[in-house]
């Protein structure tokens, strides 16, 4: 048997704020919605948002998840969300690897919008 990786899970205090966020800002499709939260993104790995109900899943509301978007034209597109209020824990920066930014989702949750614009070296023939 081949495992998969299905799901990372964002823990929220308000599952319709984070909709807004998720799906309206960012753009992530909604493939699965009820009582447990939002599950974006149609193909695994999806990305699981929870309601914080348990002691532990509270301790985790706020928090860096890890989560970096491939989103091109990175520069529009933050423009964008910083019109809509989105709150930029980063700008967005050049650095060696592309342009990223930090941004939190309403409850604090920090994830990283890149760009790749860096070079691929040249394969020998």
């Amino acid at each position: 048997m081949t495992t998969t990786l299905h799901s990372i899970a964002i823990f929220v205090t308000d599952l319709e704020r984070a909709r807004l966020f998720y799906e309206e800002q960012l753009g992530l499709p909604v493939n699965k919605a009820g009582s447990f939260g939002f599950e974006f993104l149609y193909d695994a790995p999806h990305i699981g948002v929870h309601p914080a109900q348990h002691p532990d899943a509270i301790a985790m509301v706020g928090r860096h998840t890890g989560l970096t978007f491939h989103v091109p034209n990175v520069l529009d597109f933050c423009s964008r969300l910083g019109e809509q209020g989105v709150r930029f824990v980063a700008e967005p920066r050049q650095q060696g690897f592309g342009i990223m930014a930090m941004v939190a989702d309403p409850d604090g949750n920090i994830m990283a919008l890149w760009e790749d614009n860096v070079t691929p070296p040249e394969q020998p023939e």
